[in-house]
């Protein structure tokens, strides 16, 4: 009796697994359906903004003061995301001798010359916490003597902002808005699951989100880095990302950090450029929109398919042995904004959340930088 009940309790816990399987076999082959035909060119090249953006943005602002005033240390008011730096250090920049000509715009407008830059690696997180924890990682760099008028002003510099994966986890503003609102409001199961009907789940977004967390990596100089959103490159529209390129440089081979502590990120980069006096190697590499394609300029959380335009190196970058670790250098280094609105108009931001980084970007700066009683770094 009791072994007939086992057989008959395994037969339909087979049956439910099956089921199971099918459903999510299904399930994902509806999805992909949909998605291959949502995701089919072609495109606009040209932006296209939502009569609601601009209110949308203010909203943002103030959920973003929310978020730095919740996590501002004893003394000092952070960044609303970044927050911790792993270091703030010197960069030379330069651009690829045989760059082809309908790439030459801009700062990458001379072939061979050579950019002077600050780096600013960090986590992503509003609030500094362990290396060892999930969390995106960043990389800024602000181009230094750069001529020309700037689409926010005069200062002779030119921003790259950058985060590690090559998608982002919202669509647009109103996403952006309603995810942002969630966290700041201390209720993130709300970010992707708005209310109860399935049509507003983003369950797409949540999967970029938790690829996005990611492990630490050995160092900050040993991963890539993604412009995310969209940019000019003189008369077409563009991505950019940050590749290690090691070939460039002496041989190194990161010595194992005890990931117990909760700065081994900082210990990594100081052992290699500070202790061990070794230079690191990364190249600055562009992918042109094919407008034939899926390629939207309004829709960040879509990577643009490197088989149909292939990324190209248009410059490479040297991060040369210094030390940086400095009660000084670290204060520069917190002081110091990045806007990626700070750019000559050959590579003007495209796209909502280009549009919605000028805003906030500028607002949180200036709040900032005003509640520690500083003026910004130059």
């Amino acid at each position: 009796m009791l072994s007939s009940c086992w057989l008959w309790m395994g037969r339909l816990l087979g049956r439910l697994v099956v089921l199971l399987l099918a459903a999510g076999l299904l399930g994902g082959a509806i999805g992909y359906a949909y998605y291959s035909v949502k995701f089919s060119g072609p495109v606009s090249s040209e932006e296209q903004i939502p009569a609601d953006e601009a209110a949308l943005t203010q909203l943002i602002i103030e959920d973003a003061i929310r978020v730095v005033e919740q996590h501002r240390s004893d003394t000092r008011v952070l960044r609303d995301a970044h927050a911790k730096a792993h270091g703030c250090v010197k960069a030379e920049i330069t651009v690829a001798p045989d760059l082809a000509a309908n790439l030459r715009y801009g700062v990458f407008s001379q072939p061979g010359k050579t950019w002077q830059a600050w780096m600013r690696l960090s986590n992503g997180n509003a609030y500094p916490q362990f290396d060892r924890a999930r969390d995106a990682r960043g990389m800024a760099l602000k181009l230094l003597q750069v001529p020309g008028n700037k689409l926010l002003g005069q200062a002779a510099e030119q921003d790259l902002v950058m985060f590690n994966h090559p998608s982002f986890f919202v669509r647009d503003v109103a996403e952006y808005r309603q995810n942002f609102a969630a966290q700041a409001d201390g209720k993130k199961v709300l970010a992707f699951f708005p209310n109860w009907d399935p049509r507003n789940w983003e369950i797409r977004h949540l999967l970029i989100a938790l690829q996005t967390l990611s492990p630490a990596p050995e160092t900050p100089l040993a991963t890539t880095y993604n412009s995310i959103a969209p940019f000019k490159l003189g008369p077409n529209a563009s991505k950019y990302r940050v590749i290690p390129s090691p070939q460039g440089c002496p041989a190194y081979a990161p010595p194992a950090q005890n990931q117990d502590l909760p700065n081994f990120l900082r210990n990594a980069l100081y052992q290699q450029l500070s202790v061990d006096r070794v230079d690191a190697c990364l190249a600055l590499q562009v992918q042109l929109q094919d407008p034939a394609h899926f390629m939207p300029i309004e829709d960040p959380s879509v990577e643009w398919d490197e088989a149909l335009s292939p990324f190209i190196t248009v410059a490479n970058i040297r991060v040369p042995a210094q030390d940086f670790d400095s009660r000084e250098q670290n204060l520069f280094c917190d002081n110091l904004s990045f806007n990626p609105w700070q750019a000559l108009p050959e590579h003007r931001p495209l796209g909502g959340i280009n549009r919605l980084r000028k805003s906030v970007y500028e607002a949180v700066s200036v709040y900032r930088h005003a509640r520690n009683q500083q003026n910004p770094a130059p």
